[in-house]
């Protein structure tokens, strides 16, 4: 009578730890590249808020800022950022495009969000 050994090889064994660590190792990574993904989303998130509220500040005070270029440091949920916004004529004179670039702030100078708006002259009475 022939016995048969029961269990696994030590070969057997090893490919299969092989295959989790690999297996593992993937998971960790997609988790992490999804955390730094939330982060930047975050950040994008907030610097369109600093944007919107920019145009929404000039609208609501009915400002009617000369053509050039204006620069400014804002908190936005805890983040520093800063915002540019150039202004400049349009062919109707009632008119003022302005557009609103947010980054972060002490970091590359590149932008989080952007944002084009107009302003209309108030009419005297």
């Amino acid at each position: 009578m022939n016995r048969r050994p029961r269990g696994f090889t030590l070969i057997e064994v090893l490919v299969a730890l092989a295959i989790l660590a690999v297996a593992l190792a993937a998971a960790s990574r997609a988790s992490a590249m999804m955390a730094d993904s939330s982060a930047e989303l975050r950040e994008r998130l907030l610097a369109s808020w600093v944007a919107q509220n920019r145009l929404a500040e000039l609208q609501a005070r009915r400002a009617w800022p000369d053509a050039g270029i204006r620069e400014g440091e804002v908190e936005q949920a805890g983040v520093k950022m800063v915002w540019r916004e150039a202004v400049s004529a349009t062919q109707n004179r009632a008119f003022r495009r302005i557009e609103i670039s947010v980054a972060a702030a002490g970091r590359d100078a590149r932008a989080l969000a952007r944002l084009t708006g107009y302003l209309a002259r108030a009419e005297d009475k």
